[in-house]
Order: structure tokens, then sequence, then C-alpha cells
């Protein structure tokens, strides 16, 4: 078997891993805003104060970005600041987009040995208003990153497995 057609069929099981965070995404941004509408009504109409509602609204806006993270990686759709790479010749592009890439992967195995530092202590607690485990706090998190850095990988390995002519979207993360 090849290394460009791992690459593609890696490419094809993280998209489908990234769709369905996508999916779980979208479902976090609309109980998140159903709940501050709840929160809303609950304090100003109910005189009723709903902290269980509070945090699982700021659960559901934290998990929804590092949710959505990996696809837009994968499709080349998240901010990037590629003005110098796009500048270079062709040969050059693919080392310096290399190099973004391996900085990428760094920072994502970086921010996973801190989570595991951190969890390993705090995964023992729960959150305050609705009690659930750290672990589950922050598994968005740790699953965003995760998919980052295969990601990140995967997009390395394109760069040295695609023909000359490089897509526009392979853009520095």
């Amino acid at each position: 078997m090849r290394i460009g057609s791992v690459v593609r069929t890696a490419g094809g099981g993280l998209k489908a891993v990234s769709l369905a965070c996508r999916t779980m995404a979208i479902f976090l941004l609309a109980l998140m805003a159903l709940l501050i509408v709840t929160q809303v009504v609950g304090r100003n109409i109910f005189n009723l104060g709903m902290p269980w509602a509070d945090e699982l609204a700021r659960f559901s806006g934290i998990a929804l970005v590092f949710l959505s993270v990996p696809l837009l990686a994968l499709r080349g759709q998240h901010v990037a600041v590629d003005l110098v790479p796009m500048m270079l010749p062709q040969h050059l592009r693919r080392y310096v987009l290399a190099f973004i890439e391996i900085a990428i992967s760094a920072f994502c195995l970086l921010t996973l040995y801190g989570f595991q530092s951190f969890l390993s202590r705090a995964g023992k607690f729960a959150t305050p208003a609705i009690g659930i485990s750290n672990w589950l706090f922050y598994a968005p998190a740790l699953l965003g990153f995760i998919l980052l850095l295969m990601i990140s990988l995967l997009r390395l390995a394109g760069l040295f497995t695609q023909s000359a002519d490089m897509p526009e979207d392979s853009a520095a993360s």
C-alpha cells in the first residue's frame, strides 16, 4: 500500500470524525442559545437564579469551539497567516508549510501533556453547579486537540506525498 493511499484513507476517517464533531458543535450552539434565553427569562420574569444553566452554557460555548477546530483545519478554512509562505517559490513553500505543521503538532503535544498533568489532579473533582466530572467537562477540548494533532500530521504527510502542484487550500495552519 502506498503512503499516498494511506494519507487519503486517514483523511477520510478524520473527515468523518470531524463532521461528527461539527454536528455535535451545532447541537451545543443551539443548547447554549436556549440556556441563555432560559436564564434571562428565569431571572427577569420569575426571579429565579439558575447557576447550572450558566455552567452548562459555558461548557457548550467552549466545547463547540474545540469541536469545530478539527474540521476547519482539515479543510484549510481556519485562521491562517500565510502571506509569506504563499509568496515563496514552490520548493521553499513546502518546507515552510512543513515547519508550520510541525510547530502545530508540537503545540498540540505540549497542550495534551498539560491536559494530562492537569486532569491527573483535577479529574477527581466535579464542576460546582452541575456536578459533572472534570474529565467530561474538558473532554471536548481534549478531543479537539487530539484530532488537531492527527490532522496536522496528516497535512504534513500530505505536503510530501502530493504532486508538484499544491492545492490552494493546503495553506499554513
